[in-house]
């Protein structure tokens, strides 16, 4: 049990330090010092910088799932549902160096692979349901293709990170994920479900 607490209290530890200077700067001499422990400690628990990266990302994506399926569960209605993601994503954005994503993909791919199989699996299964919730109930258009859609509200949910788009404006990363999926549910959305987006804007702005 001391070990288990040891191995989590390095990965609680080394996320914050990702986040906050991004992956390649932070090395395990880096996170040794700012634990108090020694070098080796990490390496009873990770061989490597690499399976200490892997580990973080399957922690994320575990905590990602869960909150997705009980924002799902939560949730009102569809439109809801978006709002409750929208929620979630700002928060994570506020501690988040956006780095962090380019150096994931170029220096621990393995890593990389597991969050694209998890947003074009998982993420891609949750938009698809959110989709056909929202025309079941008639927020959004029926006519829409939801599997087109959902491929793009996936593709679109990484535009924020790359710097060649954040960059261009002054605005912080959450802002502009917010923007996005603001557009992509105005464009989904039926008149009622218009209504709908306009009054969960306006019990956010409040809160």
């Amino acid at each position: 049990m001391i070990e288990l607490d040891q191995r989590d209290r390095i990965l609680y530890k080394t996320k914050e330090l990702f986040m906050q200077f991004g992956i390649r700067s932070v090395s395990m001499d880096d996170i040794a010092s700012a634990m108090g422990i020694s070098k080796k400690t990490i390496y009873q628990y990770f061989s490597d910088k690499d399976e200490l990266v892997t580990a973080i990302i399957l922690f994320k994506l575990q905590e990602s799932e869960s909150t997705c399926l009980h924002d799902q569960h939560e949730a009102e209605n569809a439109i809801d549902e978006m709002f409750r993601a929208m929620d979630m994503v700002e928060i994570q954005l506020s501690t988040m160096n956006p780095v962090v994503l380019f150096d994931l993909k170029k220096y621990h791919p393995h890593a990389f692979a597991l969050l694209e199989k998890h947003k074009n699996d998982f993420l891609f299964n949750v938009i698809r349901k959110n989709l056909l919730w929202g025309i079941e109930d008639g927020l959004y258009r029926p006519e829409i293709n939801v599997d087109v859609l959902s491929r793009f509200r996936i593709e679109s949910m990484l535009i924020s990170y790359d710097p060649a788009f954040y960059s261009k404006h002054k605005l912080t990363i959450a802002e502009l994920e917010r923007i996005v999926l603001e557009h992509y549910l105005f464009g989904i959305v039926t008149q009622s479900g218009y209504k709908m987006v306009l009054k969960y804007q306006q019990k956010r702005q409040k809160t």
